[in-house]
């Protein structure tokens, strides 16, 4: 490989970028069984180098994986994407240590994320409930320690290991916004999103209906990449401002979110201070135009029983806690008249 030329492999597992200069050695890696082809990587782009490949839908249903492709020419290594991939499947290495240039220089931040559990807090019962449940594959048992181990670099905030520990993990999420579900716009018959999300935001339920568990989706949009409607895309000017200096910049918008199937909202962002035009730019392209709106509460968000249902093996612990619940309050005084279950 010729010095300073980068050279790009992939295999079924693995997009790799690789750049040797004189005094540095980039690496640039994507995990493809991580990645879900979501909008982040490609919006986030500055040299539009990232795009969207695979995708296909076949009788409503995957059939091969939405994934992205990355131009060796014009990619310049700046870690926009690393710092974004809300799946964490990108890597950026300096001479084998991992090194992400945009936050190293402060052009981005760090996003302010976090995943904590209590043991003490914890019904043990749940614990192979809770490790079953991670759609990222976490989450284990460390039986010498007797405690569960989360691989934090490799956490999607996905919230499901909150729900299913009944609030012994503690999730915060980076992105504030809403997901919208408007299956009658939903082509007939059409699961796409539900199999490429990667969390149980978009699932289909016991009945076969697509059903969305809003608390869990962490924002990426790759069910609005896979679905068979889709979105009309305008340039629109804004005027940005960073440092006392504005500029006028064309980013892009879609003009039909009243027509989508799904629709996926960011607002903003919780992160590091951080003053830079490029993640000022960066925010444009990725939020929308609702920048004072905070998080939908938590007690907006679904609730506990659907949420718990959401979850495989879910309606199962249902009728075991009813079952548990009915059991205590009978051994009340007056426990009987409280122990009848609505129907699912």
């Amino acid at each position: 490989m010729r010095r300073g030329t980068t050279l790009k492999r992939r295999t079924d597992v693995e997009l790799i970028l690789e750049r040797k200069m004189v005094t540095h050695h980039d690496v640039l890696t994507w995990d493809l069984d991580r990645c879900v082809g979501c909008q982040l990587g490609p919006k986030v782009c500055p040299k539009d180098a990232i795009t969207h490949t695979g995708g296909t839908v076949v009788d409503g249903r995957l059939a091969t994986k939405l994934s992205v492709d990355v131009d060796p020419q014009t990619c310049v290594f700046c870690g926009m994407c690393v710092a974004m991939c809300p799946v964490n499947a990108i890597s950026l290495t300096l001479n084998d240590e991992p090194y992400v240039p945009v936050q190293a220089y402060e052009a981005f931040p760090i996003l302010v994320e976090s995943n904590t559990f209590e043991p003490a807090a914890f019904d043990w019962s749940l614990k192979d409930f809770v490790v079953e449940n991670c759609p990222a594959d976490v989450i284990s048992y460390d039986e010498a320690a007797e405690t569960l181990v989360v691989d934090y670099p490799h956490c999607i905030r996905c919230r499901q290991c909150e729900v299913a520990s009944d609030g012994a993990f503690t999730v915060e999420q980076p992105w504030e916004g809403t997901v919208t579900l408007r299956r009658e716009l939903c082509v007939e018959g059409c699961f796409a999103c539900a199999d490429i999300c990667p969390t149980r935001a978009l699932h289909v339920n016991d009945a076969g209906e697509l059903v969305l568990a809003d608390y869990y989706c962490i924002k990426c949009g790759a069910c609005m990449q896979i679905c068979p409607v889709k979105p009309i895309v305008e340039m629109e000017e804004v005027v940005l401002q960073s440092q006392g200096v504005t500029q006028v910049k064309s980013v892009p918008r879609i003009t039909n979110s009243s027509d989508l199937p799904i629709w996926v909202e960011r607002w903003r962002v919780r992160h590091a201070p951080v003053q830079s035009g490029a993640w000022v730019e960066a925010l444009a392209k990725l939020a929308d135009d609702k920048a004072n709106m905070v998080e939908i509460e938590r007690k907006r968000a679904i609730k506990r029983r659907d949420l718990i249902v959401a979850l495989k093996g879910g309606r199962d612990l249902q009728e075991r806690e009813a079952e548990r619940r009915d059991d205590l309050l009978r051994a009340l005084k007056g426990g009987e008249a409280h122990t009848h279950r609505p129907s699912h």
